[in-house]
């Protein structure tokens, strides 16, 4: 595991084929390590998900773009973790509908760089005013 992701540590200081190269070998010694796993339960369950999963664990070796681990999606949502830990949550489906809206805000504005609060002022101070709402779609690159 630790010489499949030196090697995407050192995408960078590869050309692309060779990246490629380095890491489907550090791949396929991982895999040939899990298959070869000892007469122990934990170790055959592993080595059986490689067999049936092999290419749906390893898909980022083969797919341009697709990163090894789900660290975007864990952070975007560590907030919504936090605070629902420290509210205990809502009681009511209109109280869980305000805060996966404001999630969806917070989220996506810290996303595109945007001021939370910039976009709620302007939210709330258009709905007043009888004006559309901002939008949270991105205005373009």
């Amino acid at each position: 595991m630790r010489t499949l992701f030196h090697t995407i540590h050192q995408r960078e200081l590869m050309e692309p084929p060779a990246f490629q190269k380095a890491l489907e070998t550090a791949r396929d010694n991982l895999v040939a390590t899990g298959l070869d796993a000892p007469e122990h339960k934990p170790a055959q369950n592993m080595a059986g998900r490689f067999r049936q999963n092999r290419d749906a664990y390893f898909r980022f070796t083969t797919t341009p773009g697709l990163a090894p681990t789900n660290n975007l999606a864990e952070q975007a949502i560590r907030f919504v973790v936090l605070d629902r830990h420290a509210t205990q949550g809502t009681r009511s489906d209109r109280g869980q509908r305000w805060c996966e809206r404001i999630w969806t805000a917070i989220a996506t504005c810290t996303r595109q760089q945007r001021s939370v609060f910039e976009f709620l002022y302007q939210t709330v101070n258009n709905h007043f005013a009888g004006l559309p709402t901002p939008s949270l779609l991105p205005s373009g690159p």
